[in-house]
Formats: structure tokens, C-alpha cells, sequence
């Protein structure tokens, strides 16, 4: 009888959450307008919190090109963009507030996304709808700072993401196209229990003399339990980034958490970083699952970011049924030294262990580079069942103890690695 009770507790909880998002709320009848002038914030947001005020409920963005500035999601309130709709993020980045906000690895004053959830549980977005961040305004600002500056940093000229949802858990992002992003697509911060399907990610829409920086595709920073599965992501840098924190203090940051558990399966992914990197930022990274994606870009397979200044362990990677059809590298596992800053301590160690390509076919650039800093411990590296075709057999390789082939073959004969260089 107590079983059956809760059992009936547990389902009357979940047909009430269900209610509640089923309620909806047309921006329209809160004054939005579309169009290219209408700065919407204000109504959008006031659709938001009535939805909230009401018991929860669907913000719903009908069709039309709707622009905004932040936008800040409440509890119980999902978010919908129909098929058609638009929601494009303003080019003045005074309609995204400075706020204290957790950044490539820690936390400063800086600009919040276009949309935002922020300690939620339950957090909804979907559709066959767009997010488009008009991304070239700030792309052109930070590379006319950079040719003023050649050292100036990513965060130097201020770029709105597209999304943040920090420490939020139960998140299902679903279906909608994410599209010039000005700054990363989307970011989650310490979340748990997330699953992203069926989004689509690309950059840019201004053709090949404009590169669009920082523009990661999904940043996975201090969370666990995440699903990528079906994405299209093609960016201008990573394209599944998993990140933490940095500096030779990071292991004692107890703001970032390791990233553990994550599943990526049945994605394509065109240009880009990689379809996994670990860095620019990161501590702990294990447990990571991919399986059957294809590669269609420039994209590098797997990116391992070793920062001179960062205590880091990434273990247990695996890629699993893995389709090259593209023109990029198959690893990129070596030194990473942009802005690295020891702050006079003398170099942390770093492991990387666990990691396997298995069942790799197709074709593609070259094999890439497999080395770390000094004193880097690399060890337990399997290729597995690999058969491909390169136009460049070059592998950088260096001190990596167990490393295994079997069954590894290129342009059709069998793989031999080469020495060892320092």
C-alpha cells in the first residue's frame, strides 16, 4: 500500500509539471513585436515572470524575427520557439547586464547570455525555432581590439553567450537552432542531469573573411550527468568543450567540480576545435562517452589541452564508431600555453589516462600530435580496430607509456608508429 502511494505521489508530481508547462504565454500579448527595431526585453520578460506569478507555464516566441536583450527564466517556466520564430540578440551590449558571472574557469563581473536560467530544477527550452546571437557586430569589436592589442585576452572586448544555465539540474534543451552566437552558444555551469538533442550549432553567417572568436558550441563547466545526443555543431572553435577550472590552485577550487559522466552519441560535427576538447580550462574531466558521430569539417576528433600552469587528469575518454569525412586532425593531445600564468609556483603535474579510439573509419587530414608538457604522465592510449584513409600519415608522438594499436590501418596498410620525439 505504501508503495502504490508513493508510486501515485511520484505521477500525480510529474502530470502537475506537465500541466503547468502545458499553460502558455504568447509574447505577443505582452506587446513583443517583430520586426528590426522593436527592442522586445521588457515584454518578453514580463511574459516570463506573469508565467510564474501564474503557477508556471510555456513562453511561447511565435513566428517572426523578435530582438532582445537578457532574458531571465523562472522557475517552473519553459521556453518555446515555434517553427519560424526568431529570437535575435540585440547588437548593443548594454542590453546584456554586467553581472558577477562564472567565465572561463572562474567568476567576474561580465555579460549575461540572451537567455538565462540560474538555480533552477525542471529547465525547459524547445522548438524548431532559432536563437541568433548577430554575432559579426561582435566578432569585428574584438578583432579590431585584437589588431590594436595583439595580446589582448578573450575576455578583453565584452561578447554575450547565447545561453547560460547555472547550477540548474533536470534540463532538457531540445530542437531549437543556435546560430552567430557573439561569445560561447551554450554554457552550463555546475549542472546536473542535462540532456541536449536535436540542436543544431553553427557559425558564421558572414562568409569566410570573418572569423568568429570564442565561439564555442556547448561549454560542459563543472557538470555531470549530461547527454548530448543528435547535435549539429559547427563553430569557429570548440565544439563540445569540457572545462573547469585554472591556475596552479585549481584542484583546491572547490567551484569547479569534476566533469564526469557525459554521453555524446549520434552527433555530426563540422569545423571546429574538436568534437571533444578538454581545456582551455580545466581540472578533473573523466568518464566520457562518445559514440557514433561523424566528422564532416576541419574538425580535430579529440583535443586534450594540457595547461602548463593547471593541475590536470582527464580519464577514461572514449570514442566509439567515430565516420571521417572531413579534413581534419584525429587527436590533438599536446601543450596548450595561451595566457598560461604559473603565479610563481613551480609547475603542477598532469595525468591523462584511459583514453580510446575504437572503431574509426573513414577519411580525413592526418593523424595529429600526441605529446605532453615535461612531466606529464600519458598512459593507457589504445587505437582500436582504426581504418582510414589520411592525406597526411604525419603523427607527432611523443613519451606516452602503453600505448596500443590493434588493428590499425592507413591508406590501406598497416600503421607504424613513429619514434618518439622529445
Amino acid at each position: 500500500m505504501m508503495k502504490t502511494c508513493s508510486l501515485l505521489i511520484v505521477v500525480g508530481l510529474l502530470l502537475g509539471a506537465v500541466r503547468a508547462y502545458a499553460v502558455e504565454f504568447v509574447i505577443t500579448d505582452f506587446g513583443a513585436e517583430a520586426g528590426a527595431t522593436t527592442l522586445n526585453t521588457a515584454a518578453i520578460q514580463k511574459a516570463i515572470d506573469t508565467a510564474e506569478q501564474q503557477g508556471g507555464g510555456t513562453v511561447v516566441i511565435p513566428p517572426g524575427v523578435f530582438r532582445s536583450g537578457s532574458l531571465f527564466l523562472k522557475p517552473g517556466v519553459g521556453l518555446h520557439l515555434a517553427e519560424g520564430a526568431v529570437l535575435k540578440g540585440s547588437e548593443n551590449i548594454e542590453d546584456y547586464p554586467k553581472r558577477m558571472t562564472r567565465i572561463e574557469g572562474h567568476f567576474e563581473p561580465w555579460r549575461m547570455a540572451l537567455v538565462n536560467a540560474q538555480g533552477m530544477s525542471g529547465v525547459r527550452i524547445d522548438g524548431a525555432g532559432r536563437l541568433d546571437g548577430s554575432g559579426p557586430v561582435f566578432w569585428r569589436a574584438f578583432w579590431q581590439r585584437r589588431k590594436e592589442n595583439p595580446k589582448c585576452t578573450n575576455l578583453e572586448v565584452e561578447r554575450p553567450r547565447l545561453m547560460f544555465i547555472d547550477r540548474c539540474t533536470q534540463v532538457s534543451i531540445e530542437g531549437i537552432a543556435l546560430t552567430d552566437s557573439g561569445f560561447w552558444n551554450l554554457h552550463l555551469y555546475r549542472c546536473r542531469d542535462v540532456r541536449i538533442e536535436g540542436v543544431r550549432i553553427t557559425i558564421p553567417s558572414s562568409g569566410p573573411d570573418l572569423r568568429a572568436p570564442s565561439t564555442d558550441g556547448i561549454d560542459v563547466d563543472s557538470s555531470q550527468q549530461v547527454v548530448i545526443r543528435r547535435c549539429i555543431i559547427s563553430t569557429h572553435d570548440d565544439n563540445i568543450a569540457l572545462k573547469g577550472s585554472k591556475g596552479p590552485h585549481a584542484d583546491k577550487d572547490a567551484d569547479s567540480p569534476p566533469v564526469e559522466d557525459i554521453i555524446v552519441e549520434d552527433c555530426e560535427i563540422g569545423d571546429g576545435n574538436g568534437l571533444i576538447t578538454c581545456g582551455s580550462e580545466a581540472t578533473i574531466v573523466r568518464n566520457v562517452t562518445v559514440r557514433n558521430c561523424l566528422m564532416t569539417g576541419h574538425a580535430t576528433v579529440l583535443t586534450l589541452k594540457l595547461r602548463p600552469d593547471t593541475p590536470q587528469h582527464y580519464e577514461n575518454i572514449t570514442l566509439d564508431g567515430i565516420r571521417l569525412a572531413g579534413s581534419g586532425r584525429l587527436l590533438n593531445v599536446a601543450p596548450w600555453t595561451q595566457f598560461f600564468d604559473l603565479q610563481g609556483q613551480p609547475p603542477p603535474s598532469r595525468r591523462v589516462n584511459g583514453i580510446t579510439l575504437r572503431n574509426i573509419s573513414g577519411a580525413y587530414r592526418t593523424m595529429g600530435v600526441l605529446r605532453g608538457n615535461p612531466g606529464d604522465v600519458l598512459e593507457d592510449f589504445t587505437l582500436e580496430n582504426v581504418n582510414i584513409t589520411l592525406a597526411d600519415e604525419k603523427f607527432i608522438l611523443g613519451a606516452v607509456d602503453k600505448l596500443v594499436l590493434k588493428h590499425v590501418s592507413v591508406n590501406g596498410r598497416p600503421f607504424v608508429l613513429p619514434a618518439m620525439t622529445e
